[in-house]
C-alpha cells in the first residue's frame, strides 16, 4: 500500500495507513495498542545496537512505539505528508 497510497481514497486511508499488513503477532487487522515501557533485548550487543541507531526496532515506547508509529504514518497519509509526529 505505500507505493499507492495516494490512489486510496480518504476513508481507506482512516482504516488501514500505517497498518499495511496485519499484525504479525497475533494476526489482527485493527492496530493493537502495545502498553508497555520497554523492550527485550537479544544481549548487550543488541541493545546497543538499537540505542545507537543502527538496528532498527523498539528501545523505550516514549521514543518507539509500534502503536504511536502507526498512528504517524496514518496522520501522514491523510495529510498528505511524508511523515508526522505524535
Amino acid at each position: 500500500m505505500t507505493d499507492n497510497k495516494k490512489s486510496l481514497r480518504f476513508e481507506t486511508l482512516q482504516v488501514h495507513a500505517g497498518q499495511e499488513k496485519p499484525d504479525s503477532a497475533s494476526g489482527a487487522r485493527a492496530v493493537p495498542i502495545y502498553q508497555t515501557t520497554s523492550y527485550v533485548f537479544n544481549d548487550c550487543a543488541h541493545a546497543e545496537a538499537r540505542f545507537n541507531l543502527t538496528d532498527p526496532g523498539n528501545i523505550y515506547s516514549r521514543l518507539t512505539n509500534p502503536t504511536q508509529d502507526a498512528l504517524e504514518q496514518r496522520v501522514a497519509a491523510l495529510e498528505g505528508g511524508v511523515a508526522a509526529l505524535a
